[in-house]
């Protein structure tokens, strides 16, 4: 019933491009917005607060609004939720708020944990960094909870950064053959990446982006605590980022 009154309204409003039907509309899809700052606080802690969070992703939500073709065939839920999310993080950005010391120890563990897995053939464990890092496991933790709030970025975000054609684009736009094909590329290297994942990464990013769970159910299910559901969700996240921007060679 909530589907077909929205289906409507999205009908009368490309008719008309009535104001209070785009007010309607923009009303209806308003728990995108505070679903989505939900799991992006995860990552802020009490450095962010939830409700500019929110404020930042209305702003998305009402671009996504403004700008979408019910005649592309998109579910506008999917294309809200690149619109509202991107709106969030590209504010955040905006304020350079994380230390750029983060930032280095951030890209000093991708670049130890790429090294490892070309030397050694296989997904490497936390020990096997923190001894190439030539740290303790209490200094590398140290850094992990640190690197955890530099990474804001998501599967969706990863395929964007690793394919000249991003998702916004060919969700917003007529969409071409050959951008297509290379979402597809991208894709199937993103399956295979995943398949490649630490048992316990590869569980929370199935259950994150698969289930639909969120990092405090994932913890309950995983009996651990949601720091280290960031974390894990953090290293598979950025695993997955450094295999794709190796395999570049093979989109198209």
């Amino acid at each position: 019933m909530r589907e077909e009154y929205r289906i409507q309204l999205w009908k009368e409003y490309d008719k008309t491009k009535e104001p209070d039907i785009r007010c309607k509309l923009i009303e209806e899809y308003s728990y995108l917005v505070k679903l989505i700052a939900g799991r992006l606080s995860t990552y802020f802690g009490s450095n962010m607060e939830y409700d500019d969070l929110v404020g930042y992703g209305v702003l998305g939500l009402i671009d996504a609004v403004d700008k979408f073709d019910i005649k592309k065939g998109v579910k506008f839920e999917t294309y809200a939720t690149l619109r509202v999310r991107g709106a969030i993080i590209d504010h955040i950005r905006t304020l350079d708020w994380l230390p750029r010391s983060i930032r280095r120890k951030s890209k000093a563990v991708e670049k130890a944990c790429w090294e490892l897995e070309c030397e050694l053939g296989h997904s490497v464990s936390d020990e096997e960094v923190a001894s190439k890092l030539g740290l303790s496991m209490s200094k590398f933790n140290k850094i992990m909870r640190d690197v955890t709030l530099a990474k804001m970025v998501s599967l969706e975000e990863v395929m964007e950064q690793n394919s000249e054609y991003s998702l916004k684009n060919t969700m917003g736009t007529k969409e071409k053959p050959e951008g297509h094909l290379a979402l597809l590329e991208v894709k199937h290297l993103l399956m295979k990446a995943i398949k490649s994942l630490p048992p316990k990464e590869k569980k929370v990013i199935s259950l994150y982006y698969y289930e639909g769970l969120t990092l405090r159910e994932i913890s309950i299910v995983m009996g651990v605590t949601e720091s280290r559901i960031s974390q894990l969700h953090t290293k598979a996240v950025s695993r997955l980022n450094l295999k794709l921007a190796n395999n570049k060679e093979a989109l198209i």
